[in-house]
């Protein structure tokens, strides 16, 4: 199998994906939610993305991707956030625009988080396989009204605190109703145990929300799910899977050992609401 050449062209291609599906998220935020003002905004082909402050989702996807970076763009995306109380992040691929290692700290930014952007090529719709699986794990798409119980699978996952569960929990509630959505669960012995999904948007399978209940930790549930949703996903036409992960953690390595290589690892920059309000101050009108 011919892997995928890491260049801009490919960069692009995950950059937009995975906008698209925070994109199509905040919109099911939004109907379901008005009263978090969840919006999004493409500008100058970076996708500004709030879902409330605090929120992971909130931030831009393809900084520098699509159009040179100027300090106009910049403006503009700082006052999406600002204007909604919000710290400004930007999650930026290494093939950006070269302008974003010179603009983001002359105006106060500072690197916050590395992601590895993990891909991997589905040819011929054979991904790849992994060990037989324990006969007592069983992994399946939701049906429909098991929303509820995919989100809170995927909460006791997170589960160190109550107050973290309960932000899982509603977010789980989200993504099972959001377009472009498919979501997993495994069962040992027809007890939920893990939860995991997968967004589809322009071919592009875009693996997240893995988390599995600490008690069932170490039987395979997450290989199993990974090795269900890349079956699905060639299943349906995809050409090409991603997924983000901790450099080094376990879901990179799991990743890996499905064959997932590293394309490049992002670098997340932050502007704190005082700073932001202090650079803008200090720009003339």
């Amino acid at each position: 199998m011919t892997p995928h050449v890491t260049d801009l062209a490919l960069a692009q291609r995950l950059e937009r994906a995975e906008a698209k599906a925070n994109a199509a998220f905040v919109e099911t935020r939004a109907r379901t939610t008005p009263a978090v003002g969840a919006e999004w905004r493409d500008v100058s082909g970076t996708y500004a993305i709030f879902d409330g402050v605090g929120s992971p989702v909130t931030q831009s996807f393809g900084l520098g991707m699509f159009a040179p970076l100027t300090s106009d763009q910049l403006d503009e995306l700082e006052s999406f956030f600002r204007d909604r109380g919000s710290d400004v992040f930007h999650e930026v691929s290494p093939l950006a625009d070269m302008a974003v290692l010179s603009l983001l700290p002359e105006r106060g930014y500072r690197p916050i988080e590395l992601t590895s952007v993990m891909h991997m090529r589905l040819a011929d719709g054979r991904p790849a396989t992994t060990k037989v699986p324990a006969r007592e794990l069983a992994v399946r798409t939701i049906d429909p009204g098991e929303g509820q119980l995919w989100a809170d699978t995927a909460a006791r996952g997170w589960g160190e605190t109550a107050e973290l569960a309960a932000f899982v929990r509603e977010l789980g509630g989200i993504s099972a109703r959001t377009n472009g959505t498919v979501c997993f669960i495994a069962e040992w012995s027809g007890q939920p145990i893990a939860a995991a999904a997968l967004g589809i948007h322009d071919g592009v399978a875009i693996f997240a929300g893995a988390s599995t209940d600490p008690p069932f930790r170490g039987r395979g549930a997450q290989a199993a799910l990974l090795d269900a949703r890349l079956r699905h996903a060639a299943a349906v036409g995809c050409d090409i899977a991603m997924m983000g992960a901790l450099p080094g953690s376990a879901s990179q390595r799991n990743g890996e050992r499905q064959g997932f290589r590293i394309a490049y690892t992002r670098i997340k920059w932050q502007l704190s609401l005082r700073s932001a309000t202090s650079q803008t101050a200090s720009f003339p009108a």
